[in-house]
């Protein structure tokens, strides 16, 4: 039996480039094809956030106008995982090694707190350092930008990945008064960053134990590339 612990953002809302907040967290859809995945697989699945701090489910994430049709099946899943999702481990008091992969699901809410978070940043090292699978969706790899390397450098520099393209934060309706762009900046920093040919389709990339996914689609084939890896 594998052990996976999915990071969820403890943010309730994004602060935006004038100072104003838009209403956001985990997007439902993401933490819940990923943890629906590793609990058919058999995993046992911790989930963990920044100070222990209950995730905020973000509201667009369960409109159907927005999210689609399985709006009420994410509702219903997540009701099955409601204790786990009340109280969550402290991220700072994760030991990595008990873990063989690390995910991360998106939402807007880990652009505002775990692309900085110290904790976050200690985990993602010392799970890289030991071999670990890290994954991430959307704008799950935001998280990634935590985690510095022993030269000081970002421990990701170089490495190949997705995220939520620029493009898709235009055609959603977010990039006006983003503060920054994930894309473009997992570029700025060192990334060979991919998208797919098609916006909103499934596009998920592998550098070796480094797995990521592209948008709200990719989340199922995200669970399952890391279920590959897991063997």
């Amino acid at each position: 039996m594998s052990n996976v612990l999915i990071v969820l953002s403890a943010a309730k809302t994004w602060t935006r480039t004038d100072g104003s907040t838009y209403e956001s967290g985990i997007w439902a859809g993401e933490l819940v094809e990923a943890h629906e995945k590793f609990a058919e697989a058999g995993c046992d699945i911790h989930i963990a956030s920044p100070g222990g701090q209950r995730p905020t489910i973000d509201p667009h994430s369960l409109d159907p106008d927005i999210a689609g049709t399985d709006v009420q099946r994410f509702a219903a899943y997540l009701e099955t995982i409601s204790e786990s999702l009340a109280t969550p481990l402290v991220l700072a008091e994760v030991d990595p090694a008990e873990y063989d992969a690390v995910v991360i699901p998106g939402g807007h809410g880990p652009v505002e707190d775990l692309y900085k978070d110290p904790d976050m940043g200690r985990v993602l090292v010392a799970a890289d350092g030991a071999g670990k699978i890290i994954a991430a969706v959307c704008h799950g790899p935001a998280a990634l930008l935590s985690a510095t390397g022993p030269d000081g450098g970002w421990l990701f520099a170089g490495r190949r990945m997705t995220g939520f393209s620029d493009e898709e934060e235009v055609e959603f309706g977010t990039a006006e008064n983003a503060p920054w762009l994930l894309a473009t900046r997992l570029r700025e920093r060192g990334a060979r960053y991919e998208r797919g040919p098609v916006s909103w389709e499934p596009f998920v990339v592998r550098d070796g134990r480094l797995i990521s996914g592209q948008n709200p689609a990719s989340s199922g084939p995200m669970a399952d590339a890391v279920l590959a890896a897991l063997g």
